[in-house]
């Protein structure tokens, strides 16, 4: 059997607060194959985004060891991991990120120049047909701030797939948008998947996790795999078990 893609193992990360240590992740092992398709679940406040940070080197784990694509990116120093995330890491944050001052075409050139990935001379090309196909080719001499949410978020999808990574992140990706166009990026990110693309999806979007072939759950800082009606329940659960705690007290 090949080697996993990503591969986990004893993932802690503990942050410090005036209250005291907070153990958002308490020992994750977990391997991902390449051209997997993943929704992640969880509560908020759980440690989605944490967990995407350490995935994609954003962030350090307090210990453990994280290997990507055979590259051990827990043992590598910081410096080196910029270029690294670069060329393998496609991001889509839950807040876009874009580079204010930049147009929409050269926000998502920028990371090809960053990493030297394609020709100069064809990178505006390559941008102007990922805007094409997120259909805000028009949109691409205006800068960030003239665009609505929804057009925001579509770029951002852009610029993560502009050096053709290995490794597609979203945190919410389809939070912005409407059905239509979050059913679009569904379908982008299976297609990708199938052409081998390994791509991991935060999201609480129940309409598009149904169609998702893996389910993985983070619950009390460990990762599962499980199915969409198992994690629903276990959050009636918890809403019932909240509610009785509060009516005690009351």
């Amino acid at each position: 059997m090949a080697e996993a893609f990503i591969q986990i193992k004893d993932l802690v990360k503990t942050f410090d607060t005036p209250a005291g240590p907070l153990n958002v992740l308490r020992g994750i092992n977990l391997e991902i194959q390449k051209g997997d398709f993943i929704a992640l679940l969880g509560p908020s406040g759980s440690g989605k985004t944490t967990f995407l940070n350490m995935l994609t080197a954003v962030d350090s784990p307090t210990s453990g060891e994280i290997v990507v694509g055979g590259v051990p990116i827990t043992q590598v120093p910081q410096r080196h991991l910029t270029k690294w995330r670069a060329r393998n890491v496609g991001i889509v944050f839950q807040f876009f990120q874009l580079l204010p001052t930049l147009t929409v075409a050269e926000n998502v050139i920028a990371p090809m120049d960053f990493a030297n990935v394609w020709k100069p001379r064809e990178r505006r090309e390559v941008a102007t047909k990922l805007l094409d196909r997120f259909g805000i080719a028009d949109q691409a001499y205006k800068t960030p701030d003239m665009l609505s949410g929804g057009q925001q978020q579509r770029v951002a999808l852009a610029r993560a797939l502009a050096n053709n990574p290995p490794l597609v992140v979203g945190d919410e990706p389809t939070g912005n948008l409407d059905r239509m166009s979050a059913n679009n990026v569904f379908d982008l990110f299976r297609s990708l998947a199938e052409r081998g693309t390994t791509v991991i999806m935060v999201t609480h979007d129940r309409e598009l996790v149904k169609n998702v072939p893996k389910v993985l759950e983070l619950v009390d800082g460990t990762i599962g795999e499980t199915t969409l009606a198992a994690a629903a329940a276990r959050r009636t659960q918890e809403l019932r078990a909240t509610r009785t705690r509060l009516a005690t007290r009351g």
